[in-house]
């Protein structure tokens, strides 16, 4: 019996090369996987193409409500930014990516699993991190790191050779990853960091401020222990929230991110990010941590949340710090429910008010007006022990001049 491989497959340039490259290279099934995480009309006539370039079978699985469930919104909730810009979203859905192949590559007895994230980037370390967590026993193979492919233009060339028509040019082919959470865009004009991005010629899921529109609108989030439920009143399932926030976003020229990041590999890399619809939610979150979570939690989360992100990023999903980060976020989010109101205009989203049964913002404290709960006077105590370590080493200089 012919032993089988499971291939990773976006229906892409390079995953659609990878096809024929592994019949000639070697003795295997080619069994492809796409999982449906919100990537539209990327998913049309994929197997189609995916057949006729020589694999066996497709699986396309559509795992949205997962992904949004268990990856989404724990990162959300995190506050997670990697390098405190970076909303992480195709990092997050490589891990689940990474599990269901894993769980059809067993269901289907296959020895191997090939992706093809290229030898300079952080997939490919997200990929095979989750794989060596969930089935150390499967065999990875990594085409980019073997073959004599070096370029876009050379995978669009070996494709012509094979007798594959792919509608992709050396013009037209950034390199994208798309979600129900993000677009990213790499390559071209975008790998010369002097260069302004061609946001009219680049962008899809939002617009430039410029063309936004003159008059805001008025949007209302309300979340339950840190998880969006419902929009403008009303409630709402996270695929659709998600949906209906990208286009809102995008609409008023909302999370659009031109970043220079650190790869895990250890080059820089610049990408253009287009997060609207999560942009909107992790500055409404945010605002409603501000009025739900005490000095010291918010202070520790914060920090915390800088190491969730590396983790994310580096494709560390699958670990025990990361679950037990996980944990303590969820136990600062029991008190994270009520309601935010935003102003979306010209690429800003501006606070409009915020409300929870659980806000520690306390109307008569925070008064000019002197209330019952606060003594002006107890001021002058507290200042002289917060200042006495100031005053005491002022004190040791002034005695030894």
């Amino acid at each position: 019996m012919m032993k089988k491989v499971i291939l990773a497959y976006s229906g892409g340039l390079d995953t659609t090369a990878i096809i024929p490259w592994l019949k000639e290279n070697y003795d295997y099934e080619v069994i492809c996987v796409c999982i449906d995480v919100g990537q539209g009309q990327e998913l049309d006539g994929l197997e189609e193409r995916a057949l006729s370039s020589g694999a066996s079978k497709l699986y396309i699985e559509d795992l949205k409500d997962e992904f949004v469930k268990d990856f989404v919104y724990p990162t959300l909730k995190a506050q997670a930014k990697y390098e405190t810009k970076y909303l992480l979203g195709t990092s997050i859905a490589r891990p689940l990516i990474s599990k269901r192949l894993v769980e059809i590559a067993k269901q289907e007895g296959a020895e191997a699993i090939c992706h093809g994230a290229t030898g300079k980037g952080n997939d490919q370390v997200r990929f095979e991190l989750t794989i060596k967590a969930l089935a150390p026993e499967l065999k990875i193979i990594a085409p980019w790191r073997i073959w004599d492919i070096k370029s876009r233009e050379d995978a669009i060339e070996y494709c012509n050779k094979h007798g594959i028509n792919l509608p992709f040019n050396k013009d037209t082919s950034y390199s994208r990853d798309r979600n129900l959470w993000h677009l990213s865009h790499e390559g071209l004009e975008l790998e010369h960091v002097e260069l302004e991005p061609n946001y009219n010629h680049l962008l899809q899921l939002s617009v430039s401020p410029e063309q936004a529109p003159d008059t805001p609108e008025y949007i209302e989030l309300e979340f339950d222990k840190g998880i969006p439920v419902a929009l403008n009143g009303e409630k709402i399932d996270g695929v659709s929230l998600i949906s209906k926030l990208n286009e809102l976003g995008g609409k008023h020229g909302i999370g659009t991110l031109d970043l220079l990041e650190n790869r895990v590999v250890g080059m820089k890399s610049r990408g253009v990010y287009e997060t609207p619809g999560g942009t909107i939610l992790y500055a409404a979150h945010s605002k409603l941590e501000e009025l739900c979570l005490d000095k010291q939690t918010l202070a520790y989360k914060s920090t915390l949340a800088i190491k969730y992100a590396e983790l994310v990023y580096s494709g560390e999903w699958y670990t025990p710090l990361r679950e037990a980060l996980a944990a303590f976020v969820d136990e600062t989010q029991k008190t994270v429910t009520g309601t935010v109101k935003l102003k979306l205009y010209k690429g800003n989203i501006i606070p409009a008010g915020a409300s929870s049964e659980y806000s520690l913002y306390s109307e008569s404290l925070a008064s000019f007006t002197t209330g019952d709960l606060y003594n002006h006077h107890d001021a002058e105590g507290f200042i002289n022990l917060f200042g006495l370590p100031l005053k005491v080493r002022a004190m040791l200089l002034n005695t030894d001049k």
